[in-house]
C-alpha cells in the first residue's frame, strides 16, 4: 500500500515545514508521505543545533574551521536536508538544488 503524500513548504532559513503556501515565507515545495516530512523535520533540528555549536565554537580564535567537528555536523544535517527536498520536491525545488550543486550523484538518488 502506497503512502499518502501530502504538500508541505519549506521555509529553509526559519528551518520550519508548513502546510500551507500561506502560513510564511517559503523556499521549497515537497510531495512527501508525513513520515517523511517528519524526518526532515528532525534533520532541520539537528541543522539548528548544530548550527548553535558553530556559533559557541566561533568564538574559540585558535580553533581552526577545518580541524571543526561542529561545522562538519552543521554541513552533514544541511545537505541531507537538500537530499531529501530533492528528493521529494517538486521540478522548480530539484532544479535549484542542481544549480547550488550542493549534492552529490549520490546523495541525489539516496
Amino acid at each position: 500500500m502506497t503512502e499518502l503524500t501530502k504538500t508541505y513548504y519549506i521555509d529553509i532559513e526559519n528551518r520550519v515545514i508548513h502546510q500551507t503556501p500561506e502560513a510564511a515565507e517559503w523556499h521549497f515545495k515537497i510531495f512527501a508521505p508525513e513520515e517523511e516530512a517528519a524526518k526532515i523535520s528532525d534533520e532541520l533540528r539537528k541543522n539548528y543545533n548544530a548550527d548553535l555549536k558553530t556559533y559557541v565554537r566561533s568564538h574559540i580564535p585558535f580553533l581552526e574551521y577545518h580541524h571543526d567537528p561542529q561545522n562538519d555536523e552543521y554541513d552533514e544535517a544541511i545537505e541531507k536536508v537538500y537530499a531529501m527536498i530533492y528528493q521529494y520536491g517538486d521540478e522548480e525545488a530539484k532544479e535549484h538544488i542542481e544549480r547550488m550543486g550542493i549534492l552529490s550523484e549520490e546523495q541525489k538518488q539516496s
